[in-house]
């Protein structure tokens, strides 16, 4: 069997008024294309309520890169078909069979959205009874071995096997803008915790260093993200800080200042930089340890 297209979630943004969520739905889509754009896949997108499709012929090549979107949750590979017994039953079976043996037990999960004459529990006990006739498999809804997924959705139905995490939060640009002052690996992480609360980012690197972290990093999370170098430390760094953050329109300033390195002057450093800029400073690593930073810059591909 295979698949169609990519069922696309998303989770805060269904907590959103109805204005603010078609506006934040709208700039993911948008985001989605960006990056299958950069990777020079070839889609077609369909949304709807709740939902976001994407038909495309490189399946593979398309789940690590929307993997990768800031606002997904959870996406899966798919196929449609329509919204009837007989319709899903056909392709329930035919998933299953390359799937399943009568060694192996499995379970079917359903969700249902929309007007039908059976509940999910009908179509979870039709569908499960063909199953085990054709395969000789064994239910067991708390451990299985397999998990059958059929999501109906008014006049379709989509049926697929996983669901693949996704990186969460919100789509990129639904919040203000966010100037990042980078140091390190460190620094680049804590924006990336901005950018995952839908903020876009500046990068002011002051290490040459840093430049081929930066590439293989923008690259890997497909951003287009701006990118300004300076050489400037001390007094002087922050208030080339302030002037920048002004002329970008910047909200905050974001750091990877963090306290579990006595040697750092992480608070003396904050201080100096609340003093020279007017705007609020950022530390979403402030509390981390090493182990615990180097570990999550590994997860995003940023090398400690």
């Amino acid at each position: 069997m295979e698949y169609e297209l990519i069922i696309v979630r998303y989770g805060e943004i269904a907590l959103k008024g109805k204005a603010t969520r078609k506006h934040f739905e709208n700039i993911l889509v948008r985001n989605i294309k960006k990056a299958l754009n950069t990777k020079q896949i070839s889609y077609r997108i369909k949304k709807e309520w709740g939902r976001i499709y994407v038909y495309t012929n490189q399946i593979n090549d398309s789940i690590p890169i929307l993997q990768k979107v800031f606002g997904i949750t959870t996406i899966s590979p798919a196929v449609q078909t329509q919204s009837n017994m007989d319709s899903i039953s056909v392709l329930a079976l035919i998933i299953s069979k390359e799937k399943l043996t009568r060694e192996k037990s499995f379970a079917v999960r359903v969700t249902r959205t929309g007007k039908h004459e059976f509940t999910s529990q009908d179509v979870a006990v039709k569908i499960g009874s063909d199953i085990v006739k054709l395969t000789k498999s064994r239910v067991n809804l708390t451990k299985p071995d397999f998990e059958l997924f059929i999501e109906i959705r008014n006049e379709n139905a989509f049926v697929f096997t996983k669901k693949i995490r996704g990186t969460g939060g919100l789509p990129l640009g639904t919040q203000g803008k966010v100037l990042c002052l980078v140091e390190d690996h460190k620094s680049i992480l804590a924006g990336w915790y901005l950018m995952r609360r839908g903020c876009k980012i500046t990068f002011i690197n002051v290490n040459k260093t840093n430049n081929e972290l930066f590439g293989s990093f923008i690259s890997n999370w497909n951003i287009d993200a701006d990118i300004v170098s300076i050489a400037i430390r001390s007094k002087n760094l922050y208030k080339t800080l302030s002037k920048i953050a002004s002329e970008k329109n910047c909200d905050a300033i974001v750091t990877g200042y963090t306290l579990y390195d006595a040697s750092s002057n992480c608070l003396s450093n904050i201080k100096l930089l609340k003093k020279y800029t007017k705007i609020p400073v950022l530390l979403p690593l402030i509390a981390m340890d090493e182990k615990t930073i180097n570990k999550k810059s590994r997860e995003i591909g940023l090398k400690p």
